[in-house]
């Protein structure tokens, strides 16, 4: 049989992609631990055999996308892909239509914000502007988080037509890791709370990924009415004023609804705007 001149393409396209995807795994989980990692650690969380982790660390240092400590042997995120993030993060049609609205928020609420967009079944932030108080949150940009237990990801899935929900709502297990007490902890109940975030327009973290930290969240939409990214307003519980809709979710609706008519503005649609 006569072989196509196209099939080595294929192949090498198909190989090509594999590695690649490969590269993108491991830099993922170095940049999602909260530890640095090891090789032999990265080779045991990614499942790929350690001679095969340690070739392709070699490959990633040498480009300088990881750095590894001389000493400990500790991986970390290199300064090449630092450098290409900011770049991106500084370019983001949706991050720069967000900017003055953002700034405003923060100013007027006093608290930490966050822009997030929908990730591999997680939310990640990709802008935060920092409370002026001495007190301040750990989150960083780049960071992702869980869809269950955030105001950003309820807010995104309550956005959400039902079809969409329920598809995305399908590829998640039916119990929920727990962070804390007060942790949504099943599908079923995920559900009832987006019932209710649907019917008032905004969601909430009431501690139940970080103990003490309470969050007011709210979708942004692109021109075809599907939402594109969530607003989030973070404050420590014991700061709490009694009246959170007027101190957070007015001005945190108020700062959605306009991005929302600025991307609607925007020459380029962001309706599918995802990373």
């Amino acid at each position: 049989m006569t072989r196509s001149s196209s099939e080595p393409r294929a192949a090498a396209q198909v190989a090509g992609t594999a590695a690649f995807s490969k590269f993108m795994h491991l830099l993922q989980l170095v940049a999602d631990s909260k530890e640095p990692l090891t090789v032999p650690e990265l080779s045991k969380l990614s499942g790929y055999p350690r001679p095969t982790v340690y070739r392709t660390v070699a490959a990633l240092t040498a480009e300088g996308l990881l750095e590894m400590g001389p000493v400990t042997g500790h991986l970390v995120l290199g300064p090449r892909l630092i450098s290409l993030a900011n770049r991106s993060w500084g370019r983001s049609e949706l991050r720069l239509a967000s900017m003055e609205d953002l700034k405003r928020l923060r100013d007027v609420t006093g608290e930490t914000v966050h822009l997030a967009v929908f990730n591999a079944n997680n939310m990640v932030y990709i802008d935060k502007l920092e409370s002026p108080s001495a007190v301040q949150m750990s989150s960083r940009i780049g960071t992702n988080v869980p869809l269950h237990s955030t105001s950003v990801g309820k807010a995104y899935l309550a956005a959400l037509s039902e079809a969409d929900c329920d598809g995305l709502l399908g590829a998640l297990p039916e119990e929920f890791t727990k962070f804390t007490e007060n942790t949504i902890g099943t599908k079923m109940a995920l559900r009832a709370q987006l019932m209710e975030i649907r019917k008032r327009g905004w969601s909430m973290d009431d501690e139940e990924i970080e103990p003490g930290i309470c969050c007011f969240g709210a979708a942004i939409f692109g021109r075809d009415g599907k939402p594109v990214a969530a607003v989030s307003v973070s404050t420590l519980r014991f700061r709490h004023t009694e009246d959170i809709e007027v101190a957070y979710v007015k001005p945190l609706l108020e700062a959605c609804a306009s991005i929302t008519r600025r991307v609607s503005e925007t020459p380029a649609s962001l309706a599918s705007f995802a990373l």
